[in-house]
């Protein structure tokens, strides 16, 4: 046999196989994906997703179906979500909601194999065993790290006045609230700076916690990792915006959204890294066996435009650090 010919089989192998288990049925495997925001505001990232399946020979509506569920940054809706994928009967539950989407679908089901993203240690939380053996139906990624907390600080303390109060908004419904803040206010003290905590999980607790901005006239705002905010990211850059104040995010699609500045893994990588997993599973692995991830590269996206806007000049060193600048 010539080598191109073994070369398509191997190609048409890739594809078929990971349906073989399923061909008696007559039914594609299927992937639960449970997102935090809404599905338009989600393109990208389904983007990134499904070209990571398609690495594993996965492609949508050929070999594998995708059953979407958007909570459209109200966690409450997380426990009637995942029963309906449970009741779908797919084969795995992309779980890529952050810290209380998580929580939720490992509490919902101990035996359909999960993949999550969260932005918290998964070990402290109970939700696996350890990040080399997760030892139950979930693995995932972990974006957690201390030092994010702390780079963000430091680029907000390089914007602003020495010796300034820097507000932290938190959302104290969020398992993480209290590890978040404590890892900001060590970071702070570092930094010889003061962290003001707003607690807001409501719209308008939101409103009242840039009230209260404004009224203490706090030099800049930490925007505390959390969906319920990515879900708000067009509100919170108006609301910098209108009340002048430099702001930093966890991820890049803030920036895109009108916010100041972001330091964060690439999320698309993330996406991708869940697709693998996925498609793993799909092929018989294990979530058990398989290591949580953590991301290793991270990137810095600043809006000159934002800047502008508010009166603020980024300085030079700054812009030259950033692996995106929107002018």
């Amino acid at each position: 046999m010539k080598r191109r010919d073994l070369i398509a089989l191997f190609i048409i192998a890739t594809i078929v196989s990971p349906c073989a288990a399923y061909a008696e049925t007559g039914t594609l495997p299927t992937i639960g994906y449970l997102g935090f925001d809404s599905a338009d505001k989600s393109k990208e990232l389904l983007v990134a997703f499904r070209e990571g399946l398609r690495t594993h020979g996965f492609v949508e509506g050929q070999n594998v179906a995708i059953e979407y569920r958007f909570a459209d940054g109200k966690y409450d809706r997380f426990p009637e979500l995942i029963a309906g994928l449970i009741r779908d009967r797919v084969q795995v539950i992309v779980a890529a909601t952050g810290t209380n989407g998580v929580l939720a679908t490992t509490a919902a089901t101990k035996t359909i194999p999960i993949v999550f993203a969260i932005a918290m240690d998964p070990v402290h939380l109970g939700v696996v065993s350890s990040l080399n053996r997760p030892g139950g139906n979930a693995t995932g990624v972990s974006m957690y790290t201390p030092q994010l907390t702390a780079k963000r600080l430091e680029l907000l303390a390089e914007l602003t006045p020495a010796g300034a109060t820097i507000a932290m908004l938190v959302n104290p419904t969020n398992p993480n609230a209290d590890v978040v803040v404590s890892d900001a206010e060590a970071a702070a003290k570092s930094l010889d700076r003061e962290i003001h905590v707003l607690k807001a999980s409501t719209d308008e607790q939101i409103a009242a916690a840039f009230g209260e901005v404004k009224n203490r006239k706090h030099s800049a705002l930490l925007v505390s990792p959390d969906a319920f905010y990515i879900a708000r990211r067009d509100q919170l850059a108006a609301l910098c915006e209108q009340y002048r104040i430099p702001a930093t995010y966890e991820w890049s699609f803030f920036v895109k959204s009108g916010g100041l500045m972001s330091y964060s893994p690439r999320i698309t990588d993330v996406q991708r890294q869940l697709a693998d997993y996925t498609g793993k599973i799909l092929k018989g692995a294990r979530p058990a066996d398989l290591p949580v991830e953590q991301p290793t590269r991270f990137e810095l996206a600043i809006n000159l435009k934002t800047a502008k806007r508010i009166g603020l000049t980024i300085p030079p060193y700054l812009l030259a650090r950033a692996d995106e600048v929107i002018e």
